[in-house]
């Protein structure tokens, strides 16, 4: 029995990939807020034939994080877990800025709970020699975007400490993917303000994402002409990088619509 957890079930990534792994032989642990989305995506899970189980913890709360993990642990690590919780915000339609309130929320739920997983999983899988840990990033990592400086540089962030998962990790046969999207339809997507080129659907991007953790993949990023360009973001000049996002629409002092 292959046992696959995913936070962030209830949003438009996380349903879609419960439903790639939702097979005989899967057991899906989904956590997530909605419970009414949890509860129909439980059943059609189980009527494709995978066992389910499922969560509502705070994931921001450590020590009841610290225990469900545990739980997850006893007796062995799961074989694949997926950090896909996470939140967006903006800095508001007049370019006033971002509620700090709002910004410490992002940060950790976008980065201090994937860090605490990671911890916590990857201590656990590195001695049991198995297991592999999915961080979700963003495209936005690569650049921050004007208009979301929080959730560009909580991107950033799980980037990097899943990178260093990977090192420290791999030698003992723990696999670390890092996951990079670009536009993904969804209700958060949606409601970010920007142009959103190469849109894909969740189903498609469950797909390549799934793909990818089972090759182990170090990044798994798309789609190819948007991630191709953000790369570029990130190498050339931050100036002239600057001027590029401008001229793409990402400019806040003209009203223009930006992610």
């Amino acid at each position: 029995m292959t046992r696959i957890v995913i936070t962030g079930a209830t949003g438009a990534i996380g349903q879609a990939l419960a439903a790639v792994y939702a097979k005989p032989g899967n057991r899906l642990v989904l956590h997530g807020r909605q419970r009414d989305v949890l509860d129909a995506l439980s059943a059609s899970s189980r009527h494709a034939g995978a066992e389910v189980e499922l969560s509502q913890i705070d994931l921001g709360d450590d020590a009841a994080l610290f225990e469900w993990l545990g739980m997850l642990c006893d007796p062995t690590p799961p074989d694949i877990v997926i950090v896909n919780a996470g939140m967006n915000i903006d800095i508001g339609e007049d370019a006033s800025g971002e509620a700090w309130e709002d910004a410490s929320r992002l940060l950790e739920i976008n980065l201090r709970v994937p860090m605490a997983m990671g911890n916590f999983l990857g201590k656990r899988m590195r001695a049991a020699g198995c297991g592999q840990l999915v961080l979700m990033s963003s495209l936005a990592a690569y650049h921050g975007l004007p208009v979301t400086p929080s959730y560009s540089a909580s991107k950033a962030g799980v980037k990097a400490y899943g990178e260093a998962l990977r090192g420290w990790l791999a030698p003992k046969g723990v696999g670390v993917s890092v996951v990079m999207p670009g536009y993904v339809s969804s209700k958060m997507c949606h409601e970010m303000p920007g142009p959103k080129p190469f849109l894909w659907q969740p189903e498609r991007a469950a797909k390549v994402i799934a793909a990818g953790v089972e090759r182990n993949r170090a990044r798994i990023s798309f789609p190819f002409p948007l991630n191709f360009g953000c790369w570029w973001l990130a190498v050339l000049p931050a100036a002239i990088s600057q001027r590029l996002l401008k001229g793409f629409g990402y400019d806040p002092e003209h009203g223009e619509e930006a992610h």
